[in-house]
């Protein structure tokens, strides 16, 4: 297996360590030990919400947002983790991404119909977690929040192939957590 260079991007928006999405988070780093392994935590981050396009495309980035763009570029895989809140990522997880994926860092508009991909050569792994049972999720929501992030966010940027994990019924006891926990500290040992 091939050392890969790896971002974990944490994205509950709540800092406490109470929430699983931290274990998992951790679990995958303690699994990715033959990787190099950075971790970002966007609840820890400080950034304002993006509120129009100027400030999309004119303004640049505050300080905390270059930093993770710059954690981006070295990484090859990128594993995101967020509880699905309301059916779709956390408000702070989008505008993070909104933040973070602007045009000259991730695409760059040109005389193609489609803009230039920039983020290309590397590889993600979504792990979202739900109290709902994750097949129910994926069967009668078609897990379409996560599709679309993965299709109209992920890919569009060039990011590929990407993996998704869905956690469901987190609230369902130690045993439960515990095997999710493993299966998660076995994908950060093969790096996917």
């Amino acid at each position: 297996m091939a050392r890969r260079r790896i971002l974990i991007v944490d994205g509950h928006p709540d800092a406490d360590p109470v929430h699983f999405v931290h274990a998992l988070a951790s679990a995958y780093a303690d699994g990715a030990t033959a990787h190099d392994v950075r971790a970002l935590r966007i609840a820890d981050l400080e950034f304002p919400v993006l509120r129009n396009p100027k400030e999309w495309i004119g303004q640049p980035p505050p300080q905390s947002i270059l930093t993770a763009q710059d954690q981006i570029k070295w990484a090859e895989h990128l594993v995101i983790l967020y509880p699905l809140w309301l059916g779709d990522m956390p408000a702070l997880v989008k505008a993070f991404l909104e933040q973070t994926l602007r045009p000259e860092f991730a695409f760059r508009y040109g005389s193609a119909r489609m803009p230039q991909k920039l983020l290309t050569g590397r590889s993600a792994r979504v792990i979202v977690t739900m109290g709902m049972p994750g097949y129910f999720y994926e069967l009668f929501y078609r897990a379409h929040s996560v599709k679309s992030f993965e299709r109209n966010i992920l890919k569009f940027v060039g990011i590929s192939p990407v993996k998704r994990t869905i956690v469901g019924e987190v609230e369902a006891g130690d045993r439960k957590r515990q095997r999710w926990l493993d299966k998660i500290e076995a994908l950060g040992a093969a790096g996917v």
